[in-house]
Order: C-alpha cells, then sequence, then structure tokens
C-alpha cells in the first residue's frame, strides 16, 4: 500500500462520514483525531490478500470513536455524580446551625486556598452561575476540552485538600 500521508488524503472523507453517522456534534477535531489514529492502526495492521482496506478502516474508525464517546460517558457520569454529591453535601451542611456544619465550613475555606484565582472563577461560573462548560472555556479564553481538563484537576485538588483537612484533624484529636 501507499504511504500513510496518501491513505489519509484518501480516507479523510470516510472519518467525516462516520463522525456524521454517529451524529457527533462537538468537540470535533478529538473524535477527527481518534479516527486518524484508528486509520493509522487499520493501516499497520491490514494484510495484503485478506479482504479490501475500506471495510477495514470504516470499522475500525468507527469503532476508535465509539470507543471515545463510551470513554466521555462514563467520565461524565463519574465526575457529574461526584459533583453533584458534593453540591447536595455542602448545600446540607450549610442549611443546618450544627458545629458540624462550623468544621465542614472551615474544611472547604481551607481547601479552596489551594485554588488559583482562574479555578476560583470557574467555581464561580460553573457551579454558582450555571454556565456551561462551553461558556465558562469561551469566557477564559481556552478549549471545550481545556475546561473540562481543568475541572477535572480542580475536583482532584480540592479532594486532596479535603483529605488533607480530614486528616489532620484526626491526628490532632
Amino acid at each position: 500500500m501507499e504511504n500513510f500521508e496518501e491513505v489519509l488524503t484518501q480516507y479523510e472523507p470516510m472519518i467525516s462520514a462516520a463522525m456524521r453517522k454517529l451524529n457527533i456534534y462537538r468537540d470535533h477535531e478529538s473524535f477527527r483525531q481518534a479516527g486518524r489514529v484508528a486509520l493509522w492502526q487499520a493501516w499497520t495492521r491490514y494484510e495484503e490478500g485478506t479482504g479490501h482496506f475500506a471495510p477495514f478502516a470504516s470499522v475500525s474508525i468507527r469503532g476508535a470513536m465509539l470507543d471515545l464517546i463510551k470513554k466521555e460517558v462514563r467520565f461524565e457520569e463519574n465526575v457529574i455524580q461526584t459533583e453533584d454529591d458534593v453540591l447536595e453535601f455542602l448545600n446540607d451542611t450549610e442549611s443546618t446551625d450544627s458545629p458540624t456544619s462550623d468544621v465542614w465550613s472551615d474544611r472547604l475555606r481551607q481547601a479552596f486556598k489551594v485554588l488559583n484565582n482562574a479555578e476560583r472563577e470557574f467555581i464561580q461560573w460553573y457551579f454558582l452561575e450555571g454556565l456551561s462548560q462551553a461558556e465558562c472555556a469561551e469566557k477564559a479564553g481556552v478549549s471545550v476540552a481545556g475546561i473540562k481538563k481543568r475541572r477535572q484537576r480542580m475536583i482532584l485538588k480540592l479532594r486532596e485538600a479535603l483529605q488533607d483537612c480530614t486528616s489532620q484533624e484526626v491526628t490532632s484529636i
């Protein structure tokens, strides 16, 4: 077979067609790149004489895009569930006037100190103002994928900070 650049040029419309068939309406570049990687993998695995390359490439491209969709869905389910749990917990602790809510308020204040100004702005936009990730990305001047990555890193930082606050309290008791 030819070199890969020629194959890519020839099969680029197949990648676009797969995206249309799967109704992919966001993160086009991520899916296009996944399709290109799948095409390259199919090209390297293809053996002459085992059939036509086009159907093999098509199945590989579609499979890679479906895998990416599944991965995103799993991530969104986990993150949204975690965010909902945290927000529900915060709401419950704020609505009560118990000493426990004061302890959690102090823990949250300590945890939020690990965040930089951009991360605090994101919390304001996303959780308090209810902006979508796309709107947050536009305000921050980054891509949606960049905002998703920032949110993921921010949540990890907060979890670690909250765990540190909790472990410090346990050791001081």
